[in-house]
């Protein structure tokens, strides 16, 4: 393989790897934030009306950036029903065709993510609750995760590629 399509892969892995490493860490985030929610209702007797749209946010942004990271190590969920049968070749030959419908449909996605954004952008969005949050760090943060699952989705493409062709990608 080319030296850019190598760089390429090991700098994409590289920073899935780093944001999905301290995506890890929001559900601590979010489980504070419900432990919060619980002893403030429950013994304290104070709800807070922030806690459970902060904990949506949350899990939001911990599967969207999580993902890529997910696909990186092939942990993700995979409909089986004849791939395992199939050589790793094949496997490869394989995903090699399903990744051009998986990139076109995150290119689909990233493009209504980038208009929701500037929508929110443009008209400050807000959810419409007794908390009124912005609704765009959420949007950031969905587009970035995007465009990270769509860059990793390229090069595990690659990495499949090679694989194929019986190349070693290094």
């Amino acid at each position: 393989m080319p030296k850019f399509i190598v760089t390429y892969v090991k700098a994409v892995d590289y920073v899935s790897t780093k944001v999905g490493r301290l995506a890890m860490y929001l559900i601590f985030v979010m489980i504070g934030v419900l432990l919060l929610d619980a002893v403030t209702r429950n013994i304290i007797n104070i709800p807070l009306s922030w806690c459970i749209e902060m904990a949506q946010f949350t899990i939001t942004a911990y599967y969207i950036v999580g993902g890529p990271y997910s696909m990186q190590l092939d942990s993700h969920v995979r409909m089986d029903l004849l791939y395992s049968r199939f050589s790793p070749r094949n496997q490869a030959r394989l995903d090699c065709f399903t990744a051009l419908f998986l990139v076109t449909y995150l290119v689909c996605l990233l493009i209504g993510a980038i208009s929701s954004t500037m929508y929110a952008i443009e008209y400050d969005q807000r959810k419409f609750s007794m908390w009124n949050p912005s609704m765009i760090p959420i949007k950031v943060i969905m587009v970035c995760g995007i465009v990270l699952m769509l860059l990793q989705s390229i090069s595990i493409f690659f990495k499949d590629l090679a694989k194929a062709r019986g190349i070693k990608l290094s």
